[in-house]
């Protein structure tokens, strides 16, 4: 991550808080960087370095419409300082922040199996216990874990795995051969 998205992230979560419109600021910037993912055209007049700032910056104020004032003169604003390409890493960068700011521990929970909604939010509650802090987590099953739970947050991991199990005991023993 460079430190120009970091300090346009911090810049505009510090203008979403004075004005008490950070929710609104990160679901604004959240839609425009989705239509910018599924738009190929779009991505490639951002990122284009041949497209004068100023033609980028008329592009933008033409589509932006009725946007959040914030948002539209945040994107305003890179597309002026030709850093409108980056946007997608500033969007990331500010929702890092503000899960930062807000405590929020984001995590991965891989199962065997799918878990229901109810499975799964139960296995939130004790890790939100544990850690003192909320938990966002996102789900995905790997049958290869044959039973059990990997909890990946950060770089750090907790396998409670079958598999997991299975593998540390299989070097135990070859370390022991």
């Amino acid at each position: 991550m460079a430190v120009a998205h970091r300090v346009y992230a911090e810049a505009l979560l510090e203008a979403g808080r004075d004005h008490d419109r950070v929710d609104q600021v990160r679901e604004e910037l959240g839609d425009f960087v989705a239509a910018i993912e599924a738009s190929e055209e779009l991505r490639s007049l951002l990122r284009n370095p041949q497209i004068e700032p100023h033609v980028k910056r008329d592009a933008l104020e033409a589509a932006l419409g009725e946007a959040d004032p914030l948002v539209r003169n945040f994107l305003l604003l890179l597309a002026e300082k030709g850093r409108i390409g980056d946007v997608e890493e500033i969007q990331a960068e500010l929702e890092r922040l503000v899960a930062l700011a807000e405590r929020v521990l984001e995590l991965e929970l891989t199962t065997a199996v799918e878990l229901s909604d109810e499975e799964a939010a139960k296995v939130v509650v004790q890790i939100e216990q544990a850690a003192g802090r909320k938990v966002e987590a996102t789900r995905s099953v790997d049958p290869g874990l044959i039973g059990g739970i990997v909890i990946q947050a950060g770089s750090q991991r907790l396998d409670a795995s079958v598999r997991g199990r299975l593998d540390q005991l299989r070097q135990e023993l070859t370390a022991r051969s």
